[in-house]
């Protein structure tokens, strides 16, 4: 179960939250692109970026000059997954299906040379499966450019929106159109890069990827 704190327990609307870990696995493990939120100068920043999550913990990464990853005080990361527009016969009740999650920490720099190639390969494959093993693995050089930090998941939040709008009594009677316009995330067919030569295929885990996006 994921653990309730001042900062995690849902306010408004708690019939949204979701409580159970696995439902925070799925959102980030079905997720692209986190929003890193840190405060550098007494300035707040948020940043997209990508990530990648081993058991409990959420790796970052970035270049070693990034100001943004030599913090020394807590983040907070966000990833949200937009699933429909709701449409409502009233401005007021229009909303949005979703899943989202945040994720609140101190994280730390990733030192360990096994663990930060670890985190690394888990990056990559958070956006590209099966990419990892068919690449040119980092060399030294690249690795010393690379900062990751690593974010335990102890406090977290997750929160989900589905099904139809919920308007007042007195709306349903309105002769307005009301419902769930979905909203897809999809992969198209893969661009090889100009210089790549004719005979290269494209490799099966990724044709495969647009393939099963195309079917949806």
């Amino acid at each position: 179960m994921l653990s309730t704190t001042e900062r995690t327990r849902l306010r408004r609307l708690g019939e949204r939250a979701r409580t159970d870990r696995e439902d925070l696995y799925d959102v980030l493990d079905a997720g692209l692109v986190c929003h890193l939120g840190v405060v550098v100068d007494g300035s707040p920043r948020v940043i997209p970026t990508g990530y990648g999550r081993i058991d409990d913990t959420l790796y970052l990464h970035g270049s070693t000059g990034a100001r943004s990853l030599r913090t020394d005080g807590e983040i907070c990361v966000t990833v949200t997954h937009l699933d429909g527009i709701v449409l409502a016969r009233s401005a007021m009740h229009h909303s949005m299906n979703y899943r989202s999650a945040v994720v609140y920490g101190t994280p730390r720099p990733v030192t360990d040379p096994d663990e930060h190639l670890a985190a690394l390969r888990a990056i990559t494959e958070q956006l590209a499966p099966g990419q990892w093993d068919a690449v040119r693995p980092p060399n030294r050089k690249e690795l010393a450019a690379t900062a990751v930090l690593a974010l335990p998941l102890a406090e977290a939040s997750v929160k989900v929106r589905t099904g139809p709008p919920k308007d007042d009594d007195e709306d349903y009677a309105l002769p307005v159109w009301a419902g769930v316009q979905p909203v897809r995330t999809v992969f198209g067919e893969p661009e090889p890069d100009p210089r790549l030569s004719p005979a290269r295929p494209v490799p099966a885990h990724i044709h495969g990827r647009s393939t099963r996006s195309s079917a949806r």
